[in-house]
């Protein structure tokens, strides 16, 4: 698993895709953050605050994220691999979680440079560091949730298809679906007292929730909840090309 986990890093590093990623999120970041004026620009806010941050990535990775899961089963499927690959001595989900991981530590690495936001804003508190720090560290916490979240959803659409661009369509949807699809349902007001537990189902809840800076067990256990899902889906469709 750890080999297939290393080649798959290094396919990521060792072509364009992976550096494209992790550039065009900083840069659609930076831009609404620290450039064009709007109210998520924190230069034109009156208090110091990684808000913008929190609020926007979510949907930068609906788009970035099925970008990088794509290629992760698509491509094997195409070049015809993914029979060799599920020859060797490891099982389907040694496999999935090897490229799972690699999808998540893709997303890290685009995370990690957002810390030098962190460090701004914390130099413009007035005074310096009057900061929310539960708050942050929540969203950060969130963010990383709900990025594996899209990630596990990612991988699932890749292997639906031997076309990137469809798995890329499909991840896209799913994603955008959990993400606000059950928010919209429940706004409806069509299950009545039902209508709360439809909103917990969405991905936005959860996010919300840690977001603020309140760690709730369960809102952990929804999203590994969600990751353990389409976990399944992904070996359920592997295991399918031996029926």
């Amino acid at each position: 698993m750890f080999s297939l986990l290393k080649k798959e890093i290094q396919s990521f590093l060792g072509s364009l895709i992976g550096y494209i990623v992790i550039i065009v999120f900083l840069t659609i970041m930076s831009l609404i953050m620290w450039v064009f004026p709007s109210d998520y620009n924190v230069l034109d806010n009156e208090y110091a605050t990684l808000g913008p941050l929190f609020s926007l990535a979510p949907w930068v990775f609906m788009f970035l994220i099925p970008a990088i899961t794509m290629r992760l089963f698509a491509d094997e499927n195409k070049t015809g691999t993914i029979e060799l690959l599920l020859t060797k001595p490891i099982t389907d989900l040694h496999i999935i979680g090897a490229k799972y991981l690699a999808g998540v530590i893709l997303v890290l690495f685009s995370l990690l440079p957002t810390l030098i936001y962190y460090v701004v804003v914390y130099q413009l508190g007035a005074p310096e560091g009057n900061l929310d720090q539960g708050g942050t560290w929540g969203s950060y916490l969130g963010l990383l949730f709900l990025a594996s979240a899209f990630v596990a959803i990612g991988l699932f659409s890749s292997s639906l298809s031997d076309n990137q661009v469809i798995s890329f369509i499909i991840a896209v949807f799913i994603s955008f679906f959990a993400y606000i699809g059950f928010d919209f349902i429940s706004s409806l007001a069509l299950f009545g007292n039902f209508d709360l537990l439809v909103q917990k189902l969405g991905i936005s809840e959860h996010y919300g929730s840690m977001s603020r800076g309140v760690i709730d067990s369960r809102d952990a256990l929804y999203f590994f909840s969600v990751i353990a899902f389409f976990f399944m889906l992904t070996k359920l469709k592997l295991s399918s090309r031996n029926w």
